[in-house]
């Protein structure tokens, strides 16, 4: 199974945090799947620290690389591909990151892990 984590499913993860689903939770951890965590996560997860709506134990110069290695993780670049096909998404959702990401995810068929269902009016297979 390929998946893509959304930006709070990484984060509930590295924290080991409540939130996150069982299905969830037994997905990332399946050593059969290959998790990868997407460069717009962490343009997003930097726009929020700027902004002070967030804290992160590392500066995030340090944290996104540490915690990719830690669990096994691979970061998905950003391609002017995933950019084009939002110009073809319907608009379900005007939130940027989560269309790059559902872009990425109908791109390069990969599956998303996400509390928010928003992702299958895209198309996209959501595991929670």
């Amino acid at each position: 199974m390929r998946l893509l984590l959304d930006t709070h499913a990484f984060l509930w993860w590295v924290g080991d945090a409540a939130q996150l689903s069982r299905q969830a939770r037994q997905a990332i951890a399946d050593p059969a799947s290959e998790c990868l965590f997407s460069l717009v996560s962490a343009w997003e997860l930097a726009i929020k620290v700027s902004l002070g709506k967030l804290q992160l134990s590392l500066p995030l110069r340090r944290f996104i690389p540490e915690q990719l290695a830690a669990n096994r993780f691979r970061l998905l670049d950003l391609s002017f591909s995933h950019v084009a096909r939002v110009e073809i998404l319907e608009m379900h959702h005007r939130d940027p990151f989560d269309r790059l990401l559902a872009a990425q995810a109908l791109e390069e068929k990969l599956e998303i892990v996400s509390a928010d269902a928003i992702f299958e009016k895209y198309g996209v297979t959501r595991i929670w």
